[in-house]
Parts: structure tokens; sequence; C-alpha cells
């Protein structure tokens, strides 16, 4: 797999660098994500069906409204690094993430259904990010106003800071209940 330096400060919107200090520096960000597919499947199988429904607080999403959650967000920035690496010129609107857990119906789903869709689109991300010719990578995309706008280089550290960052509030609220 090819290496994708990290992204520099100004390359993501000012929230994502809670996903970005999670992660290595070395460059092999997709190896990581196939690496942490494993790691979080491996956590998760390890969890009897009464933990995986679980809330740690009323109105948050159980783990398994989170591991959709992780696969929706997945989708849509893989999306928006596409189109920005094709040099799209027109702003992407956001979803509204509550809106989509509410409405995933993953807690009636089967764990081998989420994990089958999960792993389904983690290797389409690496793909096309193994895929994109080099020039891509520094393409800055526009989101819903400034706020918003990212390289396709951040937007692959995204995905792995924002997949980490819920496996480590999975580890930490979900699992010292």
């Amino acid at each position: 797999m090819r290496i994708i330096h990290p992204p520099k400060p100004g390359d993501y919107p000012e929230y994502a660098v809670m996903y970005m200090k999670l992660l290595p520096t070395d460059g092999l960000i997709l190896k990581y994500l196939q690496n942490n597919f494993y790691r979080v499947k491996e956590l998760i199988y390890s969890l009897p069906e009464t933990t995986l429904l679980r809330r740690y607080a009323p109105g948050k999403w159980s783990i398994k409204e989170v591991l959709v959650h992780i696969i929706d967000d997945e989708r849509i920035f893989a999306y928006r690094a596409l189109r920005f690496a094709r040099n799209e010129k027109q702003n992407l609107i956001g979803f509204d993430q509550d809106s989509y857990a509410k409405y995933s119906g993953g807690d009636a789903r089967d764990l081998d259904n989420i994990f089958e869709e999960y792993e389904a689109v983690r290797r389409s991300t690496i793909a096309l990010f193994n895929g994109l010719p080099e020039e891509a990578f520094d393409r800055m995309g526009h989101g819903t106003g400034t706020a918003n706008d990212a390289t396709v280089r951040a937007l692959a550290y995204h995905i792995a800071g924002h997949e980490m960052h819920h496996y480590n509030l999975i580890r930490a609220k979900y699992l010292t209940m």
C-alpha cells in the first residue's frame, strides 16, 4: 500500500485535530485503516450482546449504533474525498449524525451483518485512496462554510482518526460501567 503523508494544520477543520492527534505520522494510514478494522472487530466480538446494546448515558448511542455511525461517516468522508480528488468545485452539505444514528436500525441488526458492511466500506475506502493520483491528495474541497474545508489527504486521516476516537470511547465509557 502507498504512503500518504499526514496532513498539515490548515488541511482540515479545527475540530478534526481531535482525530489527527490519534494517528501515527509514518504515512502508512492505509495499513493502519486495514489493521484497525480487525482491532475493532476483535474487541466488539469479545463483548456480550447485552453490552452491544448498552448506552453509557441517556440519549447516547449503543455500541451497535456507534459501529453503524463509523460506517456512515466513513462512507460520507470517502465520497467527499472522491469529489475533492476529482476537483469538484461545488460545496458539499453536511449530514446530521444523530438523525443518521436514529434511523440506522443499528440495534436490530445482526453483528455479522454490521461487520459485513463495515468490511466492504473499509475495503472500498482503502482502494479509493490507494488508487488516487499523487497530486489529488493536496486538493482542497469545500464543505458547508470554510469551517469544513479539507484536503483529500486530511480526509483519509479523518476516517482513521474518527474510528479510533470511537474505539477509545467504547473502551472508556461502555466497558467501564
